[in-house]
């Protein structure tokens, strides 16, 4: 039975609207773990075949070039789906001068890492390896067509074109491994995964919507979606920062294999961090459209959404931590076993995002996005902080603590010092003292 029989078999009595909605949320989950699970398999192997030290080698050059991969979207990504969803610009206009903005960022984000790496890294090869990576920030610049298949609620041309780049990424990652090639082939293959991607969306936007031709840059709306993103570009480099710079912290700190430690507890976390990332990305362009049509409609969804997300990464972290010492043993093997307490820890991790993810949407859907740089700023500042002051004394396991302390405040508890937050804080607390409720009655947030 393949995905599409089985979503028209549970939604075929639904109105065309919920079943649309709950389409796009089918669609993208099924996307994610297809992702995950296929890359799970597969870095296992890559993992096993490289060794701590040189799997951390690679985890530490993507670590380093997403440190600046924000700067290439430049905060972009949830004003466009936001302004594509609103529909008050022709869309060929918002995806070409979205495009057109991307793809010079992208080309002045590549300067930059060439710059910083010639700088700090003395390593020729790591400098190389870099470089080559950093090619992906620009091919992603094609990402506005997933933001437009996002923003009308259709992910199933997303979802399509992605587990067409898993699948043949994993033939390609054998072949390598089948080859025992070297560590350089690896993070080339990588890097081409973003190739695969765009040549998708662009297919599938020729096929399904229009001519890439057709698209169109206005000055004028370029201005304004510049101007919305820059709050969000502030907010979104701190993100970045306090997610990828344990690993280079760490890297330089420590050692190359204890990177490969801590990568593989991060694989695991992706597995839960994904559900309440992708419906809070998901389930957006619904509460934009009932906020348009009524307040108060809008303000009993988002407490559920955000009651929803929160409940259901903490059930994953918890069956996650529980599950480490076995998930790690029986997946990469004993010469990885020093993850499993760090996974423990990181597993939690998911909450905090959860609470991120959720009240990040009601930021852009509530225009509160000008205050965002402030609140992750400063997460940024306690990532560091705490790294510098754990890593030396407790290893990878310090560090572990110091992202569960720096997702908890930027979160949730930063809020209490943002006056136009407090509403959203109000609604973090009541979701985690009461929101296990919701997960009962999970339907009522398409009502």
């Amino acid at each position: 039975m393949n995905p599409s029989s089985i979503l028209h078999r549970f939604t075929d009595k639904l109105s065309a609207g919920k079943r649309k909605v709950l389409a796009n949320v089918y669609w993208a989950i099924v996307g994610k773990i297809v992702r995950i699970l296929s890359e799970l398999f597969v870095g296992i192997l890559v993992a096993r075949y490289l060794g701590p030290e040189q799997y951390g080698t690679m985890s530490y050059v993507v670590s380093f070039v997403s440190l600046f991969s924000i700067l290439a979207t430049f905060g972009l990504d949830n004003i466009e789906i936001r302004e594509l969803a609103q529909g008050r610009v022709a869309k060929e206009v918002l995806i070409g001068t979205a495009f057109r903005l991307k793809l010079v960022f992208a080309a002045i984000t590549y300067a930059i890492v060439g710059g910083v790496v010639l700088a700090f890294e003395a390593d020729g090869f790591t400098q190389a390896m870099i470089m080559v990576y950093a090619l992906s920030v620009v091919v992603n610049s094609i990402g506005v067509i997933r933001n437009y298949f996002t923003s009308i609620v259709l992910n199933e041309y997303v979802v399509k074109t992605e587990i067409f780049r898993t699948a043949v990424g994993m033939v390609l990652k054998v072949a390598l491994l089948l080859l025992r090639a070297p560590l350089a082939w690896f993070i080339v293959a990588v890097t081409f995964d973003s190739i695969l991607v765009a040549s998708g969306y662009l297919y599938s936007y020729g096929r399904k919507v229009g001519k890439v031709a057709d698209w169109n840059y206005d000055r004028r709306v370029a201005g304004h979606l510049v101007r919305q993103a820059f709050p969000l570009l502030l907010s979104g480099a701190a993100v970045l920062i306090y997610q990828r710079i344990d690993q280079v912290m760490i890297r330089n700190m420590i050692d190359d294999a204890s990177v490969g430690f801590f990568s593989i507890a991060g694989k695991f976390t992706e597995l839960i961090l994904f559900l309440p990332i992708v419906m809070s990305q998901t389930v957006a362009p619904l509460l934009v459209r009932a906020r348009e049509r009524d307040e108060e409609v809008y303000r009993r969804k988002r407490q559920q959404f955000v009651d929803i997300v929160v409940w259901t990464a903490l059930l994953l972290a918890v069956l996650v931590s529980a599950g480490a010492p076995w998930l790690v043993r029986w997946t990469y093997g004993r010469q990885y076993l020093a993850a499993v307490p760090v996974l423990q820890i990181m597993a939690f991790k998911a909450v905090g995002m959860a609470l991120a993810a959720s009240s990040g949407q009601l930021v852009i859907i509530e225009h509160l996005q000008k205050w965002a740089a402030a609140r992750n700023l400063i997460g940024c500042g306690v990532c560091v902080g705490m790294n510098l002051l754990l890593i030396p004394r407790f290893g990878i396991v310090g560090s572990a603590w110091a992202t569960i302390v720096t997702v908890a405040f930027t979160g949730c508890l930063a809020n209490a010092f943002i006056p136009p937050y407090h509403p959203i804080l109000k609604i973090q607390v009541r979701s985690l003292l009461l929101g296990w409720r919701e997960l009962l009655g999970v339907r009522k947030l398409w009502a």
